[in-house]
């Protein structure tokens, strides 16, 4: 039987607005634009990176 992937819930807090094209580009990546969506992610280490890289625009929910 095959394991159940871990995911994380991200929510975006914080404008992208005067923000580096990188970061803007990175919350899109985590699939998010707008303040208040979530997203439901799978948990890697890329994904880890993405949200420490971006970490004053977003919080995690659960994970």
């Amino acid at each position: 039987m095959a394991k159940a992937a871990k995911t994380i819930k991200v929510e975006q807090t914080g404008s992208a607005i005067r923000r580096h094209h990188s970061q803007r580009e990175t919350l899109i990546g985590l699939k998010l634009n707008k303040i208040g969506r979530v997203t439901e992610l799978q948990d890697t280490p890329a994904v880890r990176g993405m949200i420490a890289k971006v970490q004053h625009l977003v919080r995690v929910v659960g994970e």
